[in-house]
């Protein structure tokens, strides 16, 4: 059986392949191996400005030629990395390999070809691989999706700001709110959530085989490689990788940054995974109608449907990255003494948990720019729910000091269907000020919402 969009194993590059294309060239292997050429080439062309006698400085044209090898990269390049590992079966190496390869027909470059993955482990190149795939999948796929549901979020709380609402508690009608003041609280956590996932640090170590500088100090003793592996780790792309220098690690980076990234976005998708079950029930109340399009089935069977299909879809997907973040969050920083490769395995699948995360984000934004507010099914509700009055009415009685102010509101509401003409019999019997009573008679459901209108336009 071919490989193909309906022979994929994984939806994601099945059923979903075209959703995910931005994030495939930085999550995949090709991707990896792509950052894997990329770090070896900075430490390469940074071995050469250290001073070193035996590799000199490199010509501008062997510089511009290794950092195009970097820019240019191609998939039929992963391809002939893929052809050398057949024999390395050792994919670092055959990186290693390619890459002096390349080298020839170029004396300069064939000269110091044994300074290619100089004094490094495996591990140098592929910690600070995965940290330039993290890096560039947070800033051009996470935060961006995320941003545009901040960005929409916002809007219809400003739009739909003073547009009444009533709330439920436990699923029972409660105090009013507005459309827009519910969004503006989903816009506010989501925002905290999108700087905890753009604070955290992608951080890089280039210490050796169990982090302690072996290997370099045998060759130049004398020579702070610390300060070296600093320098290429920290200096700004292309010559440096622009990450953030690890210290101190075993053989692998402990992958401690790893899994406060990987909480941070999901405690955002369990934020949206909120949204979108509110969003499901408040479609259901008829809150919100559906945007129709031409062609679509809602059931095979009932015609009348037009199910909330987008958010059913995020929601399901933002459990699975969330089941897969969740297992990275535990598994990576967990290793036996220096190195075991329980980890590499698993950290193929980051593109897998950040994928199904992506692809929930496409589907949040389809459903919400479908929304269309039903303001006569909110005012409905409201015109239906005078029993929400039961708390202003006992709060006003409670500042005037009329005694068991709660007590006689819940005799008269708790578990009742409650009328104006109840609700203002009892007001006016209340010993209460006149303009307190005819303000509390001019109150509805609908005009309950405290300083949610104001809350909602200050996001």
């Amino acid at each position: 059986m071919s490989l193909s969009t309906i022979t994929a194993l994984s939806p994601l590059d099945g059923r979903y392949a075209a959703k995910l294309s931005a994030l495939r060239p930085i999550m995949s292997e090709h991707g990896y191996m792509h950052r894997r050429v990329q770090v070896e080439v900075a430490w390469f062309i940074a071995l050469s400005d250290a001073g070193f006698a035996e590799f000199k400085p490199l010509t501008t044209g062997a510089r511009a030629y290794l950092l195009g090898l970097v820019k240019n990269f191609s998939e039929t390049d992963s391809a002939a990395i893929k052809d050398i590992e057949k024999t390395t079966n050792h994919d670092v190496k055959a990186v290693e390999y390619w890459l002096k390869g390349k080298f020839e027909a170029r004396p300069e470059l064939e000269k110091a070809a044994e300074f290619v993955h100089f004094a490094c482990t495996s591990e140098d190149i592929n910690n600070t691989s995965h940290a330039l795939q993290l890096r560039s999948g947070r800033d051009q796929i996470v935060l961006p999706g995320l941003d545009r549901i901040v960005l929409k979020l916002r809007e219809m709380a400003h739009m739909y700001a003073a547009v009444p609402m009533l709330s439920r508690t436990h699923g029972q009608t409660a105090s009013p709110t507005t459309v827009g003041k519910e969004l503006a609280n989903v816009v506010v956590r989501l925002q905290t959530a999108c700087e905890r996932v753009a604070s955290v640090k992608m951080l890089g170590k280039m210490n050796g085989a169990v982090g302690n500088y072996n290997a370099h100090l045998s060759a130049w003793p004398d020579f702070d490689w610390e300060a070296f592996s600093k320098r290429v780790v920290e200096t700004p792309e292309p010559l440096g990788l622009g990450l953030t220098f690890q210290p101190y690690s075993i053989q692998i980076e402990p992958h401690d940054y790893m899994a406060e990234l990987f909480d941070a976005v999901a405690r955002a998708n369990t934020i949206l995974i909120d949204l979108s079950r509110d969003i499901w029930g408040y479609v259901s109340l008829g809150y919100f109608k559906q945007k129709l399009k031409a062609g679509e089935i809602g059931s095979s069977t009932m015609p009348h449907k037009v199910n909330p299909i987008d958010f059913e879809n995020a929601e399901g997907n933002l459990g699975l990255a969330n089941a897969l973040l969740k297992h990275l969050s535990e598994k990576l920083p967990v290793s036996r003494w220096q190195r075991d490769l329980t980890d590499s395995t698993v950290l193929r699948n980051i593109g897998v948990a950040l994928g199904y995360a992506a692809l929930a984000y496409t589907s949040l934004m389809t459903g919400l720019n479908k929304l269309e507010l039903n303001e006569e099914a909110l005012s409905d509700d409201l015109n239906t729910s005078w029993e929400v009055l039961a708390e202003p009415i006992q709060t006003v009685m409670r500042r005037f000091g009329v005694p068991g102010a709660y007590e006689k509101l819940k005799e008269v509401t708790r578990g009742k269907t409650v009328t104006a003409e109840a609700l203002h019999g009892l007001i006016r019997s209340l010993e209460i000020p006149e303009a307190e009573k005819e303000r509390l008679l001019a109150m509805t459901p609908g005009s309950y919402i405290g300083k949610a209108a104001e809350l909602a336009r200050r996001v």
